[in-house]
């Protein structure tokens, strides 16, 4: 430990710097998302390339990406359901009075966070074919099954990093050091990508595996010298008697049964998913991903960085603000994500391609991944709306509603994906539609609940900014459909990577221009925050660079893992 602080000393002060404001902060978040996501894809396409080659080497990719599930699950339920109950703001709170305590404090959340990760994980390990069994369709052969399990197994010592690793993150988001936690999660997808490209050879898909464990330690790793070097010691106590442990604990289950029942849906989904067989699940996965990025880049981050005016506004008597503040934050997501769904669903086939269309990816798997990318597509603004909306009960100190809403849209989705695979017949395509459809019925929930809590979506403020933008958009899909056919078919060979390339450059170029200049003919005023984006913030960034609130951003944590 001591070389690794000295190699840390000499050039990684730039790891160092702190971020004073919300502004850096989520500056830092944003770029952290990009990078991420980035990574993310190429890992994707990384295993895809070492992995894909023919039917069984198929199957087992498909088993690696099942196997994630359960110690995924674990980790989602015990770690992140304790950091997301208020750790930042309670060790901040200790570590201003005390930081020996605070450190302390740390010490005994994370004995007993991993004490309760390693009994589950133990449990899992046990039981890893059981679980594996019952969670999976008839589509999942035997063969893939013994792969899942053992895969299982071997990622369960992974997420044990991960759950030492979150607490590091959390540490050094309290004292606003944010560009460390911001590249743990290159690291892993680079841990993943060299394993799986130094190992094939010697291990299968096993490779992927162990980079897996590979990465998750470098997550630890890139964090660790910073968080000596704050003073943190690792020390066995478990006194739960300790100032703020029982109310950190207290603050859990609400969480936990968020968490869970989103995590039933995933589970939901695999079985789903494996029922159908022909790599469903692995489309789905795919198809996903893409429609991540932009939720990733325009949901999370405008949410993340309006939580704390809405928090501070909800205490007021006047709610104007709070109102104003949250329908502008909702037109501007709407504004960036409406686009970004039109590009999916326009350029759906040769986004597929420059993505994971690596040589021994089958042209009739990209046309399947397309297919669903096109559906989910249409539910981008929905989702990435419904980050904001969800923190808006939040900053209110509302958690219940959040929470049944969860319950509602999960039974919607598993009544809408039984019907599709089962009665209907739908395949993958049914799944997506499943997800399509919960994702506009929680959207419409959270609507409806908060207009009735504090009666804020007026016509002129809400409904109509809406509408021009869904305006723009059609007309944006319309002129971007037409030059994207005639330059397909006539200009470039897009059997070629290059042409393909310039095509999608071209044509998204196109589009964009067209979107703005609708966006300046309808007066959408939230073209005037991406005029200023790069220039004045106005009362925004005075605002956010007087608070002291630290960003957690934990969607960037298991999303690309």
């Amino acid at each position: 430990m001591i070389s690794l602080v000295k190699i840390f000393n000499t050039n990684g002060k730039w790891l160092e710097k702190k971020q004073n404001s919300i502004l850096s902060a989520a500056l830092v978040i944003t770029l952290a998302n990009i990078f991420s996501s980035v990574f993310g894809l190429l890992r994707e396409r990384v295993l895809i390339s070492q992995f894909f080659s023919d039917g069984s080497s198929q199957a087992a990719y498909e088993a690696f990406q099942i196997a994630f599930q359960i110690p995924d699950m674990i980790f989602q339920l015990i770690v992140m359901g304790a950091l997301a109950a208020s750790f930042i703001p309670l060790f901040t709170e200790l570590k201003k009075k005390d930081e020996t305590q605070a450190f302390r404090f740390t010490a005994i959340v994370m004995n007993w966070v991993l004490l309760v990760f390693a009994v589950l994980s133990a449990i899992a390990f046990v039981f890893a074919r059981e679980i594996t069994y019952w969670r999976t369709g008839v589509g999942f052969s035997s063969e893939q099954l013994e792969i899942a399990v053992n895969l299982t197994r071997l990622m369960l010592f992974a997420q044990f990093f991960f759950a030492l690793s979150n607490f590091l993150t959390g540490i050094l988001q309290a004292y606003q050091r944010f560009v460390a936690p911001a590249l743990a999660p290159i690291f892993y997808n680079v841990g993943i990508m060299l394993g799986a490209v130094l190992l094939s050879s010697y291990f299968g898909i096993y490779a992927a595996g162990l980079g897996v464990l590979l990465g998750a330690f470098l997550h630890t790793a890139v964090q660790l010298p910073l968080v000596w070097k704050m003073g943190f010691r690792f020390r066995f106590d478990f006194n739960l008697n300790f100032p703020l442990v029982k109310k950190l604990f207290s603050l859990m289950p609400p969480r936990l049964l968020t968490v869970g029942v989103t995590e039933f849906q995933n589970l939901a989904m695999g079985f789903f998913a494996t029922t159908i067989g022909d790599l469903s699940f692995v489309i789905v996965k795919l198809a996903s991903r893409l429609m991540a990025l932009p939720i990733r880049l325009f949901g999370v981050p405008i949410s993340q960085a309006s939580l704390s005016f809405l928090s501070e506004e909800s205490a007021s008597e006047n709610r104007s603000k709070f109102n104003r503040l949250l329908l502008q934050s909702l037109n501007q997501i709407a504004f960036f994500a409406l686009p970004a769904s039109v590009m999916l669903l326009i350029l759906r086939v040769p986004i597929v391609r420059l993505i994971f269309g690596t040589d021994n990816f089958p042209w009739s798997t990209t046309i399947l991944t397309g297919k669903v990318v096109a559906i989910i597509a249409v539910s981008i603004t929905a989702q990435a709306m419904a980050q904001l909306l969800i923190r808006a009960f939040h900053a209110l100190k509302d958690t219940r509603t959040p929470f049944l809403v969860t319950l509602v849209t999960v039974g919607t989705y598993l009544l809408t994906a039984y019907l599709a695979v089962f009665v209907f017949s739908l395949g993958v395509l049914g799944l997506g539609v499943a997800i399509s459809v919960t994702a506009f019925l929680e959207l419409i929930l959270f609507l409806l609940l908060l207009h009735r809590k504090i009666a804020c979506f007026s016509i002129e403020d809400f409904w109509a900014p809406q509408l021009k933008m869904l305006a723009a958009s059609f007309l944006m899909a319309v002129f971007l459909y037409l030059p994207f056919k005639i330059l397909d078919e006539v200009v470039f060979d897009t059997t070629r990577t290059i042409d393909l390339i310039a095509l999608t450059i071209s044509t998204a170029s196109m589009a964009t221009l067209v979107y703005i200049y609708f966006s300046m003919l309808f007066d959408v005023k939230e073209l005037q925050y991406l005029r200023n984006l790069f220039g004045k913030f106005g009362k925004w960034k005075e605002a956010i660079e007087d608070s002291s609130e630290v960003l957690l951003d934990s969607s960037t944590q298991n999303d690309d893992l």
